[in-house]
This record gives structure tokens, C-alpha cells and sequence, in this order.
């Protein structure tokens, strides 16, 4: 039988403010004379509870008669026994009640820190419970939760930190991941389930958060669920398990060692902890853990300004030196090396932690001690600081009066309190220091200049090695690695190269097993990172195209554009999400795009090649989505009117050779063949259909998703330019390019090439396209138009020695005087050099001058095609890496970047004098 709290008092604070503590008493009534100096201590020192004894002034009397174990069962059940509209209130009278009776058995030590804790952590769980029960239910009424015989729908809620490990401290925050069961619902159900499960998770955090007449219950905190700022604060468990399988760091593992179900389905927090096992507690010793938590120390105390000597004046009693999570780190990262193998280990309680490593042999028994010690009197004194104002807070107070009233709090005298507190602090930073000091790192194998041992030590600290298992692999990597970084004429590039790669990974794990089971890509990755920082740049944003050199097609010969077609058909039609669809495509072409690159970068194919595949590429991408976006669009607003519309390539895309960085030059040409509109639920216009159809093709192409985007795409070249429609009729494009369009327009026409849509439209346009150019043309006025183009060209500013665009004999110009030849010469030519040929056929340059064009057209092409793989912008002769430097010689077969800039300057010089020659000819 529990004896009466009044019988169990030990000891009582000294009331800071005298006055504030008779009042209080004769508030309170006759007390018995214990019981009435505990009152009386605790009101004359603390503010906010003399506050609550004031409002409760008929319990506290009553209270101090009962067993307050007796009394805690009865808040509780008091709080289990509202009704859900009643919640709000019965929670904050309970938080009141549960905020007296704790501080009256604390400051009177009734009870000890663990029953103290403990109290406040059983009122926490059971306000979670309700909290959320009460919003679930909610949701099913208004059917917005799908039915499901789990528990709470199959919610449950982990307590973290102090309360997973019933330690909450006197005015803590409570710290939560909310999660719920996938396998409780069909799985078109999950995006239903989890918007349901956020709505009640909101408003059952303001149920507990928010301030009233009646105060709060507690501050909720859910953002210790993973990638907090970009998840929702419900998850499925099984996204919760894949995210820590591969990105879980050393912090969240330690902080799940004190996680515990606490609301909701418990059973099924049970199973997803039983499960999440691996990540937690891994089979080897885990020394690296020490490192990481020693690492996570010092960032904390740099970061709060809590490093240098312990000064007690506003000293943080948690994080500050020789503080409780000195104390806890201790702890933790002790049961984190040697839980894996030693299941005696996996306990929550901070003192309970530190017995069993004593019994494992991991701590001795006289540390230990200490440091229970130490933990129990520095809690103390942080809950005696969070009871004078209710205020989540750690400090020290920072002035005379401040520390006068904490010692009267404490029941001492000031000169006491801070001798026993330095020397406390002190105790505990010294017997937890040296554990934490991190010893050297081991040698490589690699021998190391100590600039390259810098850019290696500081790996540790990238996203991709934030979690243990991708520390394991890639420890095991790293020295193969680096040897063959390092083994290359440019090593201090190479490594600076990877260095960025390492460092825009957003994740590890997948990839370093993918090096590990296949060291070949070790090769491909040291090659890359020895070309430029703009190819090591692009892959660390796309890693996951190195699972296409894994196929067992990717070194074979290039499939061509009409099995890519197929076989990207193949695939969108497997999925009837659009968004997906989207999604599939990048993806598809992202490991093609790649794969084109790596052949180019390595020699297997040469830079006409790549300008060939890439074309094929992006046709058969084209090809493969049109049918997509139509059918999509035709959804919404019916079938398309008339004969549908076709796809058309300019540019560089219709003249068969695109480059690694290439955008689309597109025009879309519809025939509504006197259709007025569509027919579907929401029918349009036909013109204002097909122009819309048109921007959803261009978005499907361009709009950033998930999985990146697809290309740039430029409609410029279309029937007046930017300001004719996106969309134009088949007779406008006809009557437009017979009777209105200008030169240029018609030499863009020239490289013009129906790329997707109804075999007849395309040849329809094509048919115009060659009459057109078949006409028998004003050469001199051709010419005329040509050399004030070419005139407008020489003003544009080149962009240095190294642009093979711009300036003079350049493939701009080239290109402008081979777009001329193909025009007068009728031809049906859309590529440079056969428009080149063709201009020779029929006399319009001489045989010598045409075999200058086209040589230089050549050679600059294949200095521009590497550039574009292995530059965003500016090529750096002097940035590039030796496997760039290797590539672009091969390309040119020049034997030194030196001769190469001279040849450069040779080519152009030859050809601006070929091309002002053809344009200024007399015809």
C-alpha cells in the first residue's frame, strides 16, 4: 500500500520570494506543515507553477493527501474516459495536474528521475493516442481514410529521443515519426491513405501544440521522420525502410535506438522496428560510428558557439561541454559499435544503457557509476530550470539573481550549486573526451600528395557517405579507385573531377555495390572524371545511367532509330500514367544519351557517329511521344480534327546531326481538312486545338520531372517566327513559303525533315518543301540575302579561339553557304556536305574551294561534337583532363593541343575565304 505524498516527502526548495509564497499558501489553504514548505518553496521559486497551484489550488490540497501514483493512474484515466469533443480540455487539465504532481514528487523527492520522467512520458503517450485516434476517426467519417481492419488504420506513432526512452524531460518538446502500414490497404489505396493520414496528423498537432485559455498539452515535433523537407509528415513504413536502407546516417541510427511505438497500431510499429533491425544494429563492430559521433559533437557545440572552457554562466546543460548529451552520445555510440552482435545492448534508457555495457564489459563499473550520477543531477538541474517558466531551455541562468533563485530551487546555496556543477560538468567532459577523440585515419594504399589527402579526408562528410553501409563499400573501393584516378598524366584534375561527382550524389549505397560487383566501371568513372568537371557534373546528377553499362547490349551496335522507336513505344505503352509515361521516357533516354557518350568518349565510335546517333535519339524520342501527348490531350478534348499533325525537324536535327547538348529546332504543321473542331467532352477550336496540342508536345519534351528532362526545344523557325502561331495549317505553311517567307527562311527549309505523325501529311510537307526548293530561285538575290546574313554573322561576337560556331569560317558561316548551294542547286540535300556536293554538281563552286568547305566543315564538326560532350559552354584547352585531351587529337588526328589550335585557325582561314568567294560570286 502506497504511503501519502506528504508522508514521502524528503526535502523542499528554499521559496526564492517570500511574499509570492504565503500568497500561494493562503490560496492554497491549511496544509499539512511538510506538504505546506513544499508549496511554499516550489511558489516561491517558480512563477509558472506557482500559476498552476493557484489554478488548482482544490487538487493540490487534495493531492498531497493521496499516493500520487494513486493519483497519476486517476489523470489518465480521467483523460482515456473523454469523450473526443471534450478531448482539447481533458488533455490540458491533465497536463496541469500531471506538471504539479511531477514537481511536487520531484522537488520533494518522492519520486526518482525515472518515475519522474516516466510520468511525464505516460502522459505523452497517451495524448499522442487520443490526439491522433480522435483525427483518424475523423477522417473515416468523412470517408476520406479508406476501411481497414488494422489498429488506427494502421498509424502508428515512434516516439524518439527522450520520450521513446520514457525520458522526457519537465517541458520538453515530444519527437515523432508518424508512419503507417502499407500491407493494411490495396496498394491504388496508398496515395488515398497517406493524404488522409497528413490531414489528421496536422490537426492532431495543433490539438496538442497549440495555446488556449487552457494552455497546451506539448510542443510536437515530427521532423525527425526522413528527409523532413521533402516528405510528408506520414510515410508508409516501407518508403520509411527503403530511405534507411540506403540513405540512413549514423545521427538517425542512434536516434532509433530509443525509438518506441507509442500510439496508434503498436503491433505494427513493433514489426517495422523488428524489421529496421539491420539498419540499426549492424553484425561488425562499428567503430566508424565513434568518428561520426565525435564529427556530429563538434558541429553541434560549433554551430550553438558551446565549444571552449565550461564557464557556468549561461552554460548549456544538454549540449555544452560535460553536458547530458556528452552523457548520452557516451552511451549510445558504445551500444551502437556493439549492439549488432550483443542483443544485451538494445535498450532505451540512458542509465539502463550504461548498466549494460558495464555487464557486456564495454564501460567499467566506476565509469558508469559517474556518469549515472552525473546524468541524474544534471537532469535535475535542467528540470529545475524549465519549471520556473515552463520554457524548453537548457541554460544556465547568466546573472546573480538568476543563479540565487535556481540554488534555492535546488534546496542549496549558490557558492554550492556552482562548485558542485563545475566540477560535475568537468567530470563528465573529461571520462567522455577521450572516447570521442577520433584516432588517425589508416594510410591508403594510394600514396597521397597532402593536397590529395585533404580533398580524400574531407569524403566523409558528403551526402553519399552520410550512411554506414555506403562507408563499408566504399572503404572497400576507395584504394582501387584512387589508383586509377591517380594514374593518369593529370591526377590532381582527376581527383578534383571525382571530388564533384562524389560530392552531387545525393546517395551512395546503390552505386559504390555497383562499383564493387563491377570494377570495369571504375575504369569508365576515373576516364569521366579525367575529362572535364562538366561530364563528372552531369553523371553525379544522373548515376543511375551506369546501370545501363551493365546491360549486356551496351558495347553492341547501335540498334538504329526504328528498333529505338520500338522499343521506347514498347515501353510507354506498358504504363496508362501519363505522368509516368514522362518519367519513362527520360529515363529511357537518359541510359541511351549516356550510352553514346561513353562509346564517343572512348573512341568506339567517332564524332559523325555520335551526331548520327544522337539524331536517332532524339527522332525516335519524338516518334515515341506524339502518339502519347495526342492521346493523352485527346482524353480532355476529343480525337484530333481533320487529318491530324505532323512533326517537323530544322536545324541541326533535320540536317541528321545533333550533338550531346543539342536543342530541338520543331515546327508542328496540322491539316484540320475543314474540320471546325474536335469532337471530345471538351471540344476546342481546330486551330486553338492544335496549338495547345502543340504546347503539350513541348512540355512533354522540355518540363523538368522527377527523372530531369528530356530537351530544350526551339520554335522559331516556324511561319513568321515568334509571332505566328505555335501551330500552322498545312495551307498556311504552303501559301507562306511559296509566296511570303524570306531567304533565310527558305535555306532553313533546306534542312528541313518530317520527323513524326500520319505518313501522308508528312510526305504532304514534304512535297511543298521540295517545290519550294525546286523553284527556279533569283540567285542573285539569294546571294544577296546570304551575304547580309553572313554580313550580320561577322558582327555577332565570337566566343574565343575555341568556338567552332561563331566567327569567321566558322560552321555557321559554312553552313549559310552550304544552305545557299543546296537552295540554287534544288536540292533535296539536307546535310552540309552533300549540300556542299550538290552546289559543285551544278557549277556553283569550284571543285577545290568545295573540298575546303567541306574538310573544314568536318573537322571543326568534330571538335564542336567533343566540346559538347565534354563542356556546358567555353572550352578551357588547359581544363581539360587527359582522357579529354585524348579524345579531341583522336577526333582531329592532331598529336598536341598546340598543333590542334593552329589547325583550327588554318581551317577557318581557308574557309572564309571559300565561303566569301561562293557568296560574292557573280551568277
Amino acid at each position: 500500500m502506497h504511503m501519502s505524498l506528504t508522508a514521502r516527502i524528503t526535502r523542499w526548495p528554499s521559496p526564492f520570494e517570500t511574499d509570492r509564497a504565503r500568497e500561494t499558501l493562503d490560496t492554497v489553504g491549511t496544509l499539512p506543515d511538510r506538504a505546506g514548505d513544499l508549496v511554499a518553496g516550489i511558489a516561491g521559486c517558480s512563477p509558472y507553477l506557482r500559476g498552476l497551484i493557484e489554478r488548482e489550488a482544490e487538487w493540490v490540497r487534495h493531492a498531497v493527501e493521496g499516493d500520487p501514483e494513486t493519483l497519476l493512474h486517476t489523470i489518465l484515466s480521467d483523460v482515456n474516459a473523454a469523450q473526443d469533443a471534450d478531448l482539447a480540455a481533458a488533455l490540458r487539465q491533465a497536463k496541469r495536474r500531471v506538471a504539479l504532481l511531477t514537481a511536487l514528487c520531484d522537488c520533494g523527492g518522492v519520486w526518482s528521475l525515472g518515475e519522474v520522467t516516466g510520468a511525464l512520458t505516460r502522459l505523452a503517450d497517451l495524448a499522442v493516442d487520443r490526439a491522433w485516434r480522435r483525427e483518424i476517426a475523423t477522417e473515416r467519417q468523412r470517408k476520406r481514410l479508406p476501411p481497414s481492419e488494422a489498429d488506427a488504420g494502421g498509424f502508428v506513432a515512434l516516439a524518439m529521443g527522450k520520450m521513446g526512452a520514457f525520458e522526457l524531460n519537465y517541458s520538453s518538446d515530444i519527437d515523432l515519426i508518424c508512419l503507417f502500414d502499407e500491407g493494411a490497404y490495396d496498394p491504388g489505396e496508398i496515395g488515398q491513405v497517406r493524404s488522409a493520414l497528413v490531414k489528421a496528423g496536422q490537426r492532431a498537432c495543433r490539438l496538442l501544440s497549440e495555446t488556449d485559455a487552457d494552455g497546451y498539452v506539448f510542443r510536437t515535433d515530427l521532423r525527425l521522420r526522413p528527409d523532413p523537407s521533402v516528405t510528408p509528415i506520414c510515410m508508409g513504413m516501407a518508403a520509411a525502410e527503403r530511405y534507411y536502407e540506403s540513405l540512413g546516417r549514423t545521427w538517425e541510427r542512434a536516434a532509433h535506438i530509443k525509438a518506441r511505438p507509442c500510439a496508434g497500431d503498436v503491433r505494427a510499429g513493433e514489426r517495422y522496428l523488428c524489421d529496421l533491425r539491420p539498419f540499426v544494429w549492424r553484425r561488425h563492430l562499428d567503430f566508424a560510428a565513434i568518428r561520426d559521433a565525435h564529427d556530429m559533437r563538434l558541429r553541434i557545440r560549433d554551430h550553438k558557439g558551446l565549444g571552449g572552457p565550461i564557464r557556468l554562466d549561461g552554460h548549456d546543460m544538454k549540449l555544452g561541454r560535460g553536458g547530458i548529451r556528452e552523457i548520452e552520445f557516451f552511451t549510445q555510440t558504445r551500444q551502437i559499435i556493439a549492439g549488432g552482435r550483443d542483443e544485451s545492448l538494445r535498450v532505451r534508457g540512458t542509465v539502463e544503457g550504461l548498466n549494460r555495457l558495464v555487464a557486456a564489459g564495454w564501460v567499467p563499473a566506476d565509469v558508469a557509476e559517474t556518469l549515472a550520477e552525473d546524468y541524474a543531477a544534471h537532469r535535475e538541474v535542467e528540470h529545475r530550470i524549465q519549471m520556473i517558466a515552463d520554457r524548453q531551455t537548457h541554460e544556465l541562468p547568466d546573472d546573480a539573481e538568476g543563479f540565487d533563485r535556481l540554488a534555492a530551487f535546488m534546496g542549496t546555496d549558490t557558492a554550492t550549486l556552482k562548485r558542485n556543477l563545475t566540477e560535475s560538468l568537468s567530470r563528465v567532459s573529461e571520462l567522455t573526451e577521450d572516447f570521442f577523440a577520433p584516432t588517425p585515419a589508416p594510410r591508403s594504399e594510394v600514396d597521397l600528395t597532402p593536397d590529395q589527402a585533404r580533398i580524400v579526408e574531407g569524403w566523409r562528410g558528403v551526402p553519399a557517405l552520410r550512411s554506414e553501409r555506403a562507408l563499408d563499400i566504399f572503404d572497400r573501393i576507395k584504394a582501387d579507385l584512387l589508383k586509377r584516378l591517380l594514374s593518369g598524366p593529370r591526377a590532381d584534375k582527376a581527383l578534383v573531377n571525382f571530388d564533384g561527382f562524389l560530392r552531387g550524389l545525393p546517395a551512395g549505397v546503390q552505386l559504390f555495390s555497383l562499383f564493387e560487383a563491377n570494377p570495369e566501371l571504375l575504369t569508365l568513372i576515373a576516364d569521366i572524371a579525367g575529362t572535364t568537371t562538366e561530364l563528372s557534373s552531369y553523371l553525379s546528377r544522373n548515376a543511375a545511367v551506369l546501370d545501363a553499362v551493365l546491360v549486356g547490349d551496351f558495347f553492341r551496335p547501335w540498334p538504329g532509330e526504328a528498333a529505338l522507336t520500338g522499343d521506347l513505344s514498347t515501353a510507354l505503352q506498358a504504363d496508362d500514367d501519363y505522368e509516368r509515361q514522362l518519367d519513362t521516357a527520360r529515363r529511357w533516354a537518359r541510359d541511351w544519351h549516356f550510352r553514346i557518350g561513353v562509346h564517343h568518349l572512348r573512341g568506339l565510335i567517332d564524332g559523325a557517329e555520335a551526331g548520327r546517333q544522337y539524331t536517332d535519339l532524339a527522332t525516335s524520342v519524338i516518334r515515341s511521344l506524339w502518339p502519347t501527348v495526342q492521346a493523352e490531350f485527346a482524353g480532355k478534348h476529343g480525337a484530333a480534327p481533320g487529318r491530324g499533325a505532323m512533326v517537323l525537324g530544322m536545324g541541326s536535327l533535320g540536317a541528321g546531326h545533333l550533338t550531346a547538348r543539342s536543342d530541338l529546332d520543331l515546327i508542328v504543321i496540322y491539316d484540320a481538312d475543314g474540320a471546325d473542331s474536335s469532337d471530345g467532352r471538351r471540344p476546342l477550336p481546330a486551330r486553338t486545338y492544335y496549338a495547345r496540342l502543340t504546347q503539350a508536345l513541348v512540355t512533354a519534351l522540355t518540363v523538368p520531372t522527377a527523372e530531369g528532362r528530356l530537351y530544350e526545344v526551339d520554335m522559331r523557325l516556324r511561319p513568321s517566327g515568334k509571332q505566328g502561331p505555335v501551330a500552322t495549317a498545312l495551307s498556311a505553311f504552303d501559301t507562306y513559303q511559296r509566296d511570303q517567307a524570306w531567304t533565310w527562311e527558305h535555306l532553313a527549309l533546306t534542312r528541313a525533315c518530317g520527323i513524326a505523325g500520319p505518313p501522308g501529311l508528312i510526305d504532304d510537307v514534304d512535297g511543298i518543301r521540295r517545290a519550294v526548293i525546286g523553284e527556279d530561285h533569283d540567285a542573285g538575290a539569294v546571294l544577296s540575302d546570304a551575304r547580309a546574313m553572313l554580313d550580320r554573322l561577322s558582327e555577332a561576337k565570337p566566343g574565343g579561339a575555341w568556338d567552332m560556331k561563331a566567327g569567321p569560317g566558322r560552321l555557321m558561316e559554312i553552313e549559310l553557304a552550304a544552305q545557299a548551294m543546296g537552295l540554287l542547286a534544288g536540292s533535296d540535300a539536307r546535310a552540309p556536305a552533300a549540300q556542299i556536293e550538290a552546289g559543285k554538281a551544278r557549277g556553283l563552286i569550284a571543285g577545290a574551294l568545295a573540298a575546303t568547305l567541306s574538310e573544314a566543315h568536318e573537322r571543326l564538326s568534330r571538335v564542336q561534337d567533343a566540346k559538347r560532350l565534354l563542356v556546358e559552354d567555353r572550352l578551357d584547352p588547359g581544363d581539360l583532363g587527359a582522357a579529354a585531351e585524348e579524345m579531341i587529337l583522336r577526333e582531329t588526328g592532331c598529336g598536341s593541343i598546340a598543333e590542334l589550335s593552329d589547325r583550327i585557325d588554318e581551317w577557318a582561314a581557308l574557309a572564309a575565304k571559300a565561303v566569301r568567294e561562293v557568296l560574292h560570286a557573280e551568277r
